[in-house]
């Protein structure tokens, strides 16, 4: 069975990973190929900035679809079916439509005027896109997910058990992703914003996300141990992708580094953040909301800073700082104090008791 135990890892892992997420779409900023994808661009380019984003290119979004897949098995200890799609529904759904509709064309807006384009007002799901691939990956999954919880002392999850003993039983997980880079042989492989490679790299790993968890301690102590190979492994596979390749290795390569790396960050988040602390239950509430709105503020300061006088990574810290500032603050002084904000911005609204209480606390 399931065991009801807080993870405060993959909690942890979920606010870092979206913390590099913002991170890495205002270093978009000063890339000379930004304004490509719709981003306000700076005129002076900081490409060095490139190295590190490079390195974290091909597993921070996979990482994002696991963290959610383990999400989804822990859910399931106390929903049924009905229950878990109504929630899921309040959490991702409905934060996707209002962000669609009422978030992006927000930035859209800055862009246009910015870049002096007609204005007009555009419905895109934008940086929001994963939201709606993780809410597709439940309803398609879910019939698979409450079978193997039902069965979890079948043959099935037992011989996946066994096979997250090893650390070469990891080898039957990262085979389908590198399936997938051969069949669908995406240019390039970090392209994964509405793109059937996107979609179908994030339901292999929501699935293996899940199956993780299901396995219990078997895969955990696989990769606790194993973590500083995965990190050597990977660490080598970047350089190789760096130096010699220039970053374009093959797909199936980058899809065999990516796995490593997301199996480093694992072991790593299991062997040091697995506590409780007050910093983690403030983000890991804003996260979710800040994300959304990132990229309002994100080319509104772009918009703001980049004209300045200013050493170029100057302003690329001013820009993370203008952001982060800016969200927080939303988030602090609007979302999370106004009940009709909340569900909006995927929070679980106030019950009566919690309101009451601080209405009558001094």
């Amino acid at each position: 069975m399931l065991r009801a135990e807080r993870r405060y890892d993959i909690d942890w892992l979920r606010v870092i990973t979206i913390g590099l997420l913002l991170i890495y779409h205002i270093a978009i900023v000063f890339q000379p190929w930004g304004v490509l994808i719709q981003f306000i661009q700076s005129n002076q380019s900081l490409e060095s900035l490139w190295i590190p984003m490079s390195a974290l290119n091909i597993w921070r979004i996979p990482l994002l679809f696991f963290v959610s897949g383990m999400g989804v098995c822990f859910a399931i200890r106390k929903r049924d079916w009905k229950s878990l799609m109504t929630e899921r529904s309040k959490r991702i759904l409905l934060p996707f439509l209002f962000g669609v509709f009422f978030i992006v064309p927000l930035h859209v807006f800055i862009w246009q005027n910015y870049y002096q384009q007609d204005l007009n007002y555009a419905i895109n799901p934008s940086h929001l896109w994963f939201l709606a691939n993780i809410f597709l990956y439940v309803f398609i999954l879910s019939p698979v997910f409450f079978y193997l919880k039902k069965n979890e002392n079948g043959r099935i999850v037992q011989a996946f058990k066994k096979l997250m003993k090893y650390p070469l039983g990891l080898l039957a997980v990262i085979l389908p992703f590198v399936l997938e880079a051969i069949i669908v042989n995406p240019d390039p492989f970090e392209m994964y914003a509405m793109t059937w490679h996107g979609f179908f790299l994030g339901l292999l790993a929501f699935f293996f996300g899940f199956l993780f968890v299901l396995s219990g301690s078997n895969f955990w102590q696989t990769i606790l141990k194993w973590r500083w190979l995965f990190l050597g492994i990977a660490l080598t596979m970047y350089l190789i992708r760096l130096i010699a390749f220039e970053l374009k290795t093959p797909n199936f390569l980058m899809a065999i580094e990516s796995n490593i790396w997301i199996f480093a960050v694992f072991g790593f988040a299991y062997k040091y953040l697995n506590r409780p602390s007050k910093a983690l239950s403030y983000l890991s509430q804003g996260a979710y909301p800040i994300y959304i709105l990132h990229m309002v503020f994100m080319f509104w300061g772009s918009v703001l800073i980049l004209p300045l006088a200013l050493p170029i990574f100057a302003k690329f810290l001013l820009v993370i700082a203008f952001t982060s500032i800016g969200c927080f603050a939303v988030y602090e002084l609007l979302i999370k104090r106004i009940a009709i904000l909340r569900p909006l911005f995927g929070l679980k609204s106030k019950n009566k008791k919690e309101q009451i209480l601080k209405v009558s606390l001094p």
